[in-house]
């Protein structure tokens, strides 16, 4: 896998990603915008972005609609954690492109999974 792009502002997922990313060697960088991802995405091509769709100062669903729009990022695979009860957030999110969209509990669950296979 490349490196991975995370658009996260929660300081406990940052640091569990953080965390993860380190132990498996694995590169990590965070976007604090749409512009600021738009750009790192461009930079780096990353294997995987992850997004928090409850990140609303981060905009997701507008960087992931840009990301999609695209040509020469669409293909980057996305992936959105959650709250499980957010039914708007998700369905926004699926509207926007996301690839795969994750309840936060699995997300955490599943976090050395997603970041090995993107």
């Amino acid at each position: 896998m490349n490196s991975i792009l995370a658009a996260v502002d929660d300081l406990m997922f940052s640091s569990r990603i953080t965390t993860a990313a380190r132990q498996m060697g694995i590169e990590l960088s965070f976007a604090r915008s749409p512009e600021d991802l738009l750009g790192q995405a461009r930079a780096k091509n990353p294997g995987l972005i992850i997004f928090d769709l409850n990140a609303t100062r981060l905009h997701p669903m507008r960087a992931i609609a840009a990301l999609k729009a695209d040509d020469t990022l669409r293909s980057i695979t996305t992936l959105g954690f959650v709250s499980h009860v957010d039914s708007d957030i998700i369905a926004a999110a699926r509207a926007a492109g996301i690839d795969e969209v994750l309840a936060r509990s699995a997300f955490t669950e599943r976090l050395g999974e997603i970041l090995t296979t993107g």
